[in-house]
This record gives structure tokens, sequence and C-alpha cells, in this order.
């Protein structure tokens, strides 16, 4: 499940990638190459797609699982990666 900032008070299930590798440069220019797997993974996912112009709700391919937190979490509770 994810969430954002730009979208409050909203959860939604969007496909990811489980790992990935990545590579670019850190602040100081030099290069950078890294695997992720996870949680790290689908983070890294979802900032890529901030800079593409991209939230998590245009992500979503069943709307069923997508909404407001507390209607898809009545109990309350954080919601739990598949």
């Amino acid at each position: 499940w994810e969430g954002c900032l730009s979208v409050p008070g909203l959860r939604g299930w969007v496909p990811r990638w489980k790992q990935l590798r990545y590579s670019g440069f850190d602040a100081f220019g030099r290069p950078i190459d890294r695997s992720v797997a996870g949680f790290h993974a689908r983070v890294v996912q979802h900032e890529c797609d901030h800079l593409d112009g991209i939230l998590y709700p245009m992500r979503i391919k069943d709307f069923s699982r997508f909404g407001f937190v507390d209607e898809l979490f009545p109990n309350g509770g954080a919601a739990v990666a598949e």
C-alpha cells in the first residue's frame, strides 16, 4: 500500500517491481550504482515517479484497492505491504 503527502488521507495498492538497480550521481558528482529490494525499491520508484510528474494514483490498476484510509482500514492499524 502507498500513501503520499501530495494526496493526503488516501492509500492505494500500486504494482511495483520488488527489486531494482539504479545508477546516478551523488550530491558531489560521484557515480553511484545501487541495488535495492522490498520497501526501499518501492520508495525509489515512488520518488522517481514524482520527478516525472506522476503521482501514485496514476499507477493504480485496481481502484477497488484505493480510497480514504478510514474507509479502507476502519479498525485502524497500519497497512501492511503485500
